[in-house]
């Protein structure tokens, strides 16, 4: 798939890390450090910009070794980028850590992942289909 791309940053372009990678890394685009202190959000710039094909999405998601190792999240994760924006890709981070956390211009700080979507037709009914679950949610099965 062929995606347009505008990069108004110095950075690399988003690439595949691995050969089975699902997600693209995205980088800061930065003038200069930004901190964020424990529990603070700030959205960051990625100086880009893209044309997804209708029937896809762009998945916003955290890294993993961010998480892991310094509690750097995304709020509203996985975010959607749909096919008719048009706006610069930034990526909402939170601090979930005890500690300050710097991201300094070019660090690697979410991954995009593309996904094939279909928009749903919605059929009003009086009563929906049997299952052996039914209304259970929320734990119904337990934690063993």
């Amino acid at each position: 798939m062929k995606i347009n791309i505008i990069n108004k940053s110095n950075n690399p372009l988003p690439h595949y890390e691995t050969v089975a990678s699902a997600g693209l890394d995205l980088r800061a685009n930065l003038e200069s450090p930004e901190s964020l202190k424990p529990l603070e959000r700030k959205l960051i710039s990625t100086g880009l910009f893209i044309e997804l094909p209708m029937g896809y999405e762009a998945q916003i998601r955290p890294r993993s070794g961010l998480a892991y190792k310094s509690g750097i999240s995304i709020v509203n994760s996985p975010g959607t980028i749909d096919a008719d924006y048009r706006g610069e890709i930034k990526i909402l981070l939170i601090n979930l850590s005890t500690e300050d956390f710097v991201i300094n211009h070019g660090d690697r700080i979410a991954q995009m992942v593309i996904a094939a979507h279909e928009q749903a037709e919605w059929v009003e009914v009086d009563v929906l289909s049997e299952t052996e679950r039914g209304a259970g949610g929320y734990g119904h099965t337990g934690v063993k």
